[in-house]
């Protein structure tokens, strides 16, 4: 299973990109370079300058690629969510209980990919940059119009996947999309407080707390309706 995922190359919705990244050198570098600088600077003060001077290229060889970089963070951020996408279907593909793909389901929110090994993009660092940027591609102007055009899909079918185990469970519960995309979301966000904010959680940065506290929270969401 892991060299299966290990040679995987993830598709993200094409509206991300100008041209497909990994059909060149320059391309690649552009995403596996990208990552890690976004990571290590920000957003705010990582630009494509940076980024061109640390792959000995030029800035007009990354705009082929990329509008700008809040799509090249939109587009990291897609390839993560259907990195994690392939985690679940392939965690959960041998096992009948939902209640265990349940566990599983709730343990990839909080914790990350299963799977960390890729040849075409690092997992690890791309967790660490979904925690530590990810919002900042969302809360923009451009959102509705980024909807529209379909780039936030590999999050979409992300949640769905989880929220129809929800409704195997329990077939009457009204709210699975809001519920795991709560999860999805305060999860990071609790990943974030661990690592910057730890007055604001109880949680340590590598403990059991936080699945424990989302497990319980879904399971008595669901159980209680």
């Amino acid at each position: 299973m892991d060299s299966i995922l290990k040679k995987m190359r993830v598709e993200v919705n094409p509206n991300l990109y100008l041209k497909e990244p990994f059909s060149s050198e320059i391309g690649t570098l552009t995403v596996s370079e990208g990552t890690k600088m976004i990571q290590e600077l920000g957003i705010e003060v990582f630009t494509f300058k940076k980024l061109a001077q640390q792959i000995g290229s030029t800035e007009a060889a990354i705009y082929r690629y990329f509008e700008n970089k809040h799509m090249l963070l939109l587009y990291l951020n897609a390839w993560y969510w259907a990195w994690m996408e392939h985690n679940l279907v392939f965690a959960n593909s041998n096992i009948k209980d939902p209640y265990e793909r349940l566990a599983i389901a709730v343990r990839l929110m909080v914790d990350g990919p299963i799977y960390l090994e890729n040849e075409f993009l690092n997992p690890k660092i791309l967790r660490k940059l979904v925690i530590n940027e990810s919002i900042k591609g969302y809360l923009t102007k451009s959102v509705d119009v980024e909807h529209e055009s379909g780039i936030f899909a590999q999050v979409y079918r992300f949640g769905e996947r989880i929220s129809l185990i929800i409704k195997e469970i329990n077939p009457s519960y009204e709210f699975p999309k809001t519920l795991v995309s709560t999860v999805m979301e305060s999860s990071l966000l609790q990943s974030f407080n661990s690592l910057h904010l730890p007055g604001m959680t109880e949680a340590s940065h590598e403990g059991k707390e936080r699945y424990q506290f989302f497990h319980q929270l879904v399971l008595k969401a669901i159980s209680n309706a």
